[in-house]
C-alpha cells in the first residue's frame, strides 16, 4: 500500500523547525501563509563555506502539506546532484593518465542495492517502498562523504580550494536532506529499508598521490550516479504527493 501523501495534508507540529534542513528564521521574519506556502531557498551556488540549502520552515508555521515539503525535497536533491557532477568534472580536468584506470561503477560499494532500472520499474514501487529506497542510498554514503570531505584539502589536485568547498558542501545538504526524510518518514510510519555502509579510513584512498586521486574520483563517480537516482526518485514522489498522473512524472 501507498502512503496516502492526500491523508497527511494537515497541520504538522511545531517543533519541526528543522525539517529538510534548517534553522527557524529570525523573530522579525514570520512568513504570510496563503495558500500553498513558499519558503526562501538559496541559488545554486558552489563556492563559500556558508552555502548550505536552507529550506526554512517557521516554528510559527500552522500547516504544511507535503507537496510542498516535496518541493523543497527535490530542490535540495539537484543541488546535490549538481555539486556531484560539479565537483566530477573539477577532478576530470587532472587525472593520471598513466598506468591507473577508474574502477567501474558495478564496483561501487552500493551496487548491491537492488534499485529500478528504469521508469516503470520505479512507478511499480509504492510511496513507502521509493522513499525507503531513498533514505537507504543517502545512509550508505554517510561514512564515504565524511571520507570525501576531509580528504579533499590535502588531495593532490591543482584545484584543491575549489575542490574541498564543494566536498564540504556536498556532505552538509546530503546530511540535511537525509535528516529531512527521516523525519518524513517517521511522520507518515515509513521505516528506511536494509543499506550499505561502507567504513571508510584515512587509509581508505590509498598511499600514494595517484592512488588518492583515482580512488577519490571513483568514490566521486558512484556517488554521482546515485544522487541522480535519488533525485529521480524524489521526483516521482512529489509527483504522486502532487496526484499528477503517471504519465507526467
Amino acid at each position: 500500500m501507498g502512503l496516502g501523501f492526500e491523508s497527511h495534508l494537515g497541520c504538522l507540529a511545531t517543533d519541526w523547525r528543522p525539517v529538510l534542513g534548517v534553522s527557524p528564521s529570525p523573530p522579525a521574519l514570520r512568513p504570510v501563509l496563503l495558500g500553498r506556502l513558499r519558503f526562501p531557498v538559496t541559488p545554486y551556488e558552489t563556492s563559500g563555506s556558508e552555502d548550505v540549502l536552507l529550506l526554512s520552515l517557521f516554528v510559527h508555521c500552522h500547516c504544511v502539506d507535503f507537496g510542498d515539503l516535496m518541493d523543497r525535497a527535490v530542490q535540495l536533491s539537484d543541488k546535490v546532484h549538481f555539486l556531484s557532477t560539479s565537483l566530477k568534472s573539477d577532478l576530470d580536468y587532472h587525472l593520471p593518465a598513466v598506468g591507473k584506470k577508474i574502477p567501474h561503477l558495478s564496483l561501487c560499494h552500493t551496487s548491491p542495492l537492488k534499485t529500478p532500472m528504469d521508469k516503470n520499474q520505479v512507478l511499480s514501487l509504492s510511496e513507502s517502498e521509493l522513499l525507503s529506497l531513498v533514505q537507504s542510498l543517502l545512509l550508505s554514503w554517510t561514512d564515504a562523504l565524511l571520507l570525501l570531505s576531509s580528504e579533499a584539502s590535502s588531495l593532490p589536485h591543482p584545484s584543491t580550494s575549489t575542490i574541498q568547498v564543494k566536498a564540504k558542501q556536498l556532505r552538509e545538504n546530503s546530511d540535511t536532506l537525509g535528516t529531512g526524510l527521516s523525519r518524513l518518514a517517521h511522520k507518515m510510519g515509513s521505516s528506511s529499508s536494509s543499506y550499505i555502509p561502507l567504513r571508510y579510513t584515512e587509509n581508505s584512498l590509498g598511499g600514494d598521490d595517484d592512488s588518492r586521486l583515482v580512488n577519490f574520483h571513483f568514490l566521486l563517480s558512484c556517488f554521482r550516479r546515485d544522487s541522480h537516482k535519488i533525485d529521480n526518485f524524489l521526483k516521482i514522489l512529489r509527483c504522486r504527493a502532487n496526484k499528477q498522473k503517471p504519465d507526467m512524472c
